[in-house]
């Protein structure tokens, strides 16, 4: 991926409509999870990737949506971050970016209950985050959280 990729996606993640359209897909993810009252212990384990042996992949549009919001990195934070096995927003046990993190992150409960309808649900959002990009004409690219933010350092 290029540097051309990154900023088409913060153009495309810095108007309103398609935030909007990406947010809406956020909140109805959100109402789908609370119909189903997953439990979230804060333990911080969903964030620690390599102790739970999950990967959180993520659209270029995602990453530049969480970029244009606030999400401040550095090259060196996600290298320490991999190094440590987790993701460079974890803060103790919490997230740092909650309110703007991806669709994956959104999902994901370490609650074994929910591990079933997880799945089901992630392939339903991320197919409407897919949509988004083809209604816009947005690259769609999808790889893991931490390579892709090394892409916008």
């Amino acid at each position: 991926m290029s540097r051309e990729h990154v900023s088409s996606w913060l153009d495309a993640a810095g108007q309103q409509a398609i935030a909007l359209e990406l947010e809406t897909v956020f909140e109805r993810t959100t109402s789908a999870i609370e119909a189903r009252g997953p439990a979230c212990w804060a333990s911080g384990r969903c964030c620690n990737f390599e102790a739970t042996g999950h990967r959180l992949y993520v659209t270029g549009l995602e990453v530049a949506y969480a970029v244009n919001k606030g999400a401040a990195h550095t090259a060196a934070a996600v290298s320490e971050a991999r190094a440590r096995g987790g993701c460079p927003f974890q803060i103790q046990n919490l997230c740092g970016i909650h309110t703007i993190k991806p669709l994956g992150c959104r999902i994901y409960f370490c609650d074994r209950s929910s591990q079933e309808w997880q799945n089901e649900l992630y392939e339903q959002m991320l197919s409407e985050i897919r949509s988004l990009h083809d209604r816009w004409e947005i690259e769609y690219r999808y790889g893991e959280w931490r390579e892709m933010l090394e892409l916008f350092c």
